[in-house]
């Protein structure tokens, strides 16, 4: 499986909270129809930090719960803090999309966001294990980019220089940017009914220090030589300075959501 490639800092899980925060804004209800109603069990695959995970165990609680599941230990040790502080039902364990450790046939929900983008030639036998763990009756729940479409504007000219690395990072690993635009095709595959597939266009104002994905995604830049630590001092010089300035930035972003049914 190709390696993750953003890196966990206070900025990023900033990213993760502001990520969950419009995600139910725009999704409560295909939430609902999906079946995260009080009681459910959910299935929280790639939870990273759990931002995600505490919001559905807070619906589903107390008689449902979220397993969260990711491969980065440290995403897994700030979830499990942020469920004991939310004091809500999260149990978290260790493990990648395609073989997380959990029980099949189980879940009421099995819920996949922001992962299918980063496992270039996986996707499909992820998907695959997930209709595994869905109950008959359940659902598979997933959220995806078009990061092909992916606009920011205001920012220095820096960024277009970080995207276009970030792109040749991706395209290096096989991973497809424009995952989104096949979530439907990958859940019949695995024979699931496809009952909602719709996309939006998410507009957000990064607070200072969140440049994206492109910059979180910079360590793995420089270990594979696509950027040299001059490169990284100049983007972020370039950065601040368009933050101190109270910059009007804007950031425009594609994102799919899809709802197979496992018919039992």
């Amino acid at each position: 499986m190709a390696d993750y490639s953003l890196t966990l800092d206070d900025s990023e899980i900033a990213r993760y909270r502001l990520m969950a925060d419009i995600a139910e804004r725009r999704e409560r209800d295909l939430w609902t129809a999906a079946g995260v109603v009080p009681g459910a069990r959910i299935a929280d695959v790639g939870c990273g930090p759990g931002a995600l995970s505490v919001r559905l165990a807070d619906i589903v609680a107390p008689d449902g719960a979220v397993w969260a599941v990711d491969r980065d230990s440290d995403a897994l040790a700030v979830a499990s803090a942020l469920a004991e502080r939310s004091e809500v039902p999260v149990h978290t364990g260790t493990g990648s999309a395609e073989a997380t450790g959990l029980a099949q046939g189980t879940f009421d929900v099995v819920m996949l966001r922001h992962v299918l983008a980063h496992n270039g030639g996986h996707e499909q036998a992820i998907v695959n294990h997930l209709a595994e763990l869905a109950r008959p009756g359940g659902a598979v729940y997933l959220v995806d980019v078009d990061a092909t479409g992916f606009r920011l504007r205001g920012a220095p000219a820096a960024y277009d220089e970080m995207d276009e690395r970030y792109r040749e990072l991706h395209g290096r690993r096989g991973n497809d940017l424009g995952i989104g635009t096949r979530l439907d095709l990958l859940l019949t595959a695995a024979g699931l009914e496809v009952t909602a597939y719709e996309g939006h266009i998410n507009v957000v104002t990064p607070p200072p220090g969140m440049r994206g994905p492109a910059w979180a995604a910079r360590d793995a830049l420089l270990s594979e030589g696509l950027v040299t630590e001059d490169d990284l001092g100049r983007w972020d010089a370039a950065f601040r300075e368009v933050e101190q300035a109270n910059a009007d930035l804007r950031f425009f972003g594609n994102t799919y959501v899809a709802i197979g049914l496992h018919a039992g």
